[in-house]
């Protein structure tokens, strides 16, 4: 009888394999096949191609379950807080002086606050990830249920940026309809070369593919937005992506606060939101927080554990319209304080 068990348990693996393999099988790649052919007029044998091609990487969700962001600050800011990253970043700055100039002179954001978010995606270009983007975003759009819709999303966009930037094996003028004219060739890379992390997101500042569609640029006008190994096309395209979201030259990002605890307890107002703030500092200041910024500047409150213990000691923060923009790269006020934290640093030493 065990033997007969194990049997069947084998044959049960074993008609799974075709799946981790392949996704050209899978139930649900035909509908996108579908939508990319009506959309984007892509070829569908070509398509096929490539998903037989794709693997399943059963890691990648379990990484997705345990994000970084669900550290307690204190933990979080000891992962880039190092002088090393510091260092690195000062060298960062120098290295690439001319690129970072041009592009706080187009787009007013400052050298150390890109080297910042490119220090913490990717520790300046050193780990930009080890999987295939395409195995990434199909596993998690076809196999991730609780957030399918997006990946899906991400993986169907990724195919159009590959038409675009004729990618192989999109490269042929028949293999889908180029909706912005790249004159791109390419540069001979295949879909299959295309590298990020676990989630998808791609180069020096990871971007994932909608990022890349709509703020990605051709910094050094060579004909191909190359956020892989061109690292004037990444500055500018971490530029523009901020500039995009309302980043305000010289503008606040954060501030250590004081609290006056017999206007009540600062707790319920702390870590409410990351979308557009409604507060002003003046507001705050009735709430009995105090700052020394602008009366008329909106801010948000935020509280970030300092310790361990059974009651951890909080640090407030204010966060500015300028913080609003970090959070608009990646939703975490831990994220946000990092990037601020980190380029301060960064500046300090320049």
């Amino acid at each position: 009888m065990k033997r007969k068990c194990f049997l069947a348990t084998t044959l049960v693996l074993i008609s799974w394999l075709p799946l981790i393999a392949d996704y050209s099988g899978h139930e649900k790649v035909g509908a996108l096949v579908d939508e990319l052919v009506s959309e984007y007029s892509f070829d569908s044998t070509t398509l096929m191609s490539v998903f037989k091609e794709i693997q399943h990487k059963p890691d990648i969700i379990e990484i997705m379950d345990r994000p970084a962001e669900t550290k307690p600050w204190f933990q979080y800011r000891n992962i880039f807080m190092q002088k090393k990253r510091i260092n690195d970043g000062v060298k960062f700055i120098r290295d690439h002086r001319d690129d970072l100039d041009r592009a706080f002179e187009e787009y007013q954001v400052p050298a150390h606050i890109i080297a910042a978010v490119i220090g913490i995606e990717t520790n300046y270009g050193g780990n930009m990830g080890s999987y295939r983007v395409m195995d990434a975003l199909a596993t998690l759009g076809f196999d991730y249920p609780r957030r399918a819709p997006f990946f899906r999303e991400q993986l169907k966009q990724l195919f159009v940026l590959a038409c675009e930037e004729r990618i192989k094996p999109f490269d042929a003028d028949d293999a889908c309809d180029r909706k912005q004219n790249s004159l791109s060739s390419g540069q001979g890379r295949s879909i299959e070369d295309l590298m990020g992390s676990y989630a998808g997101a791609m180069g020096y500042g990871q971007f994932i593919p909608t990022s890349y569609l709509d703020f990605a640029i051709d910094f050094d006008e060579d004909g191909m937005r190359d956020i892989w190994s061109n690292i004037s096309d990444a500055i500018g395209s971490v530029a523009n992506y901020f500039a995009e979201h309302e980043w305000t030259k010289d503008g606040l990002i954060m501030e250590s606060v004081e609290i006056d605890t017999s206007q009540g307890s600062p707790a319920e107002h702390a870590n409410l939101t990351l979308e557009r703030f409604s507060k002003t500092v003046e507001e705050w200041r009735a709430l009995g927080i105090k700052s020394s910024a602008p009366s008329t500047q909106k801010a948000a409150l935020f509280a970030y554990k300092l310790d361990d213990k059974e009651s951890p000691t909080l640090q407030y923060m204010l966060g500015f319209d300028n913080f609003y923009s970090i959070t608009r790269y990646n939703p975490s006020r831990l994220y946000a304080r990092a990037v601020f934290e980190l380029a301060t640093e960064i500046q300090k030493k320049l």
